[in-house]
């Protein structure tokens, strides 16, 4: 059923207030296709989990909640199985159902906000780990035709939390289900220092995917701020990857400057290292600011609107600019 004047706010994890034209949920492909059938003249958005958008504005359309549920093997091997989740699946409750089952690969993956859909469109990464070392393929609603599309690795194009999706097939399409290639036999990918960190201080030598999954889930706790409590989307800036004469220029006066081999023999900095460095983080405004904890965070204390937290990043990616040289991308969707 579609909505009217529909309240935004409890389906973001930014917590700020805005205003749906129309909203409606789907749990099909077939319930999907009747609405856009019935609201052919609308302006479209797809919300997943709502964990990767700042509202600056009401929206002047129809908001569709994608709520595809499934979990389904469809391969198996003695050393590997491939899942297959609905677009509409918590990605952090999937997670742990494939620990549960004995799946690994996407463990360092934990505690990552957001749909199972949301997870190819930016591929999600952490620790190592990115959406496009385990991802098989994906199938998504063509909003034109009414085709389901299936879509492998390469015809994805991702990059650094980028994917077609994301540019050249942008708003064309709408992802249904998602393929994964899960080891059963597993080698687990500790290579990030606090991980193993982590696991040290609970007395873990050989850690199994579960123990990598409850050291993320610890380190993410401490860094990151609840959404159910402090309203934020997580990383709001991409780690920037730069020329390593960039680097060069940074390390003149900042020598321990966090950085890691990037392709086409480029570097690539951490965002929040570059923000905290120029004091930016844990300065609060009137409701909201960057979080004390974590510089790459914006959060919504108390009432802000999406105008401030935009304007405080731009703010934010000016300064870095300015002292570093180095321009800085929302990660973020900005509406």
């Amino acid at each position: 059923m579609v909505s009217n004047n529909v309240e935004l706010k409890p389906y973001t994890t930014f917590g700020i207030s805005a205003i749906a034209k129309k909203f409606a949920s789907f749990s099909s492909t077939e319930e999907l296709e009747r609405i856009l059938k019935e609201n052919r003249d609308e302006r479209l958005l797809i919300l997943g989990g709502g964990s990767n958008i700042l509202f600056t504005r009401d929206f002047d359309g129809l908001v569709l909640r994608n709520e595809i549920k499934g979990f389904e093997v469809i391969e198996e091997t003695e050393d590997f199985v491939t899942v297959k989740s609905g677009a509409g699946e918590v990605w952090h409750e999937f997670v742990l159902r494939c620990i549960e089952n004995g799946y690994g690969g996407i463990e360092n993956l934990s505690l990552i906000p957001g749909s199972v859909g949301a997870s190819p469109m930016q591929n999600i990464g952490a620790y190592g780990v990115e959406i496009k070392d385990v991802f098989v393929s994906l199938e998504a609603y063509h909003i034109s035709s009414g085709e389901i599309q299936t879509f492998n690795k390469e015809a994805c194009a991702f990059g650094y939390r980028e994917s077609v999706f994301k540019r050249k097939l942008k708003d064309q399409y709408i992802i249904t289900s998602v393929s994964y290639r899960l080891t059963k036999k597993h080698v687990v990918n500790t290579n990030y220092g606090i991980i193993e960190v982590q696991l040290k201080s609970m007395d873990i030598s050989t850690p199994s995917i579960r123990d990598v999954s409850n050291a993320v889930i610890e380190i993410r706790s401490s860094k990151l701020p609840d959404p159910a409590k402090i309203g934020n989307a997580g990383s709001f800036f991409k780690n920037p990857i730069v020329d390593k004469s960039v680097l060069e220029n940074i390390q003149k006066s900042h020598d321990s400057v966090p950085n890691y081999p990037a392709p086409n023999n480029r570097v690539k900095l951490a965002a929040g290292w570059l923000i905290d460095q120029a004091g930016w983080k844990g300065r609060t405004f009137e409701g909201y600011g960057v979080h004390k904890n974590q510089a790459l965070v914006l959060v919504n204390y108390d009432k802000s609107t999406g105008i401030q937290i935009l304007e405080l990043s731009t703010k934010i990616i000016d300064d870095i600019e300015r002292k570093f040289g180095v321009k800085l991308e929302r990660e973020v969707n900005v509406l």
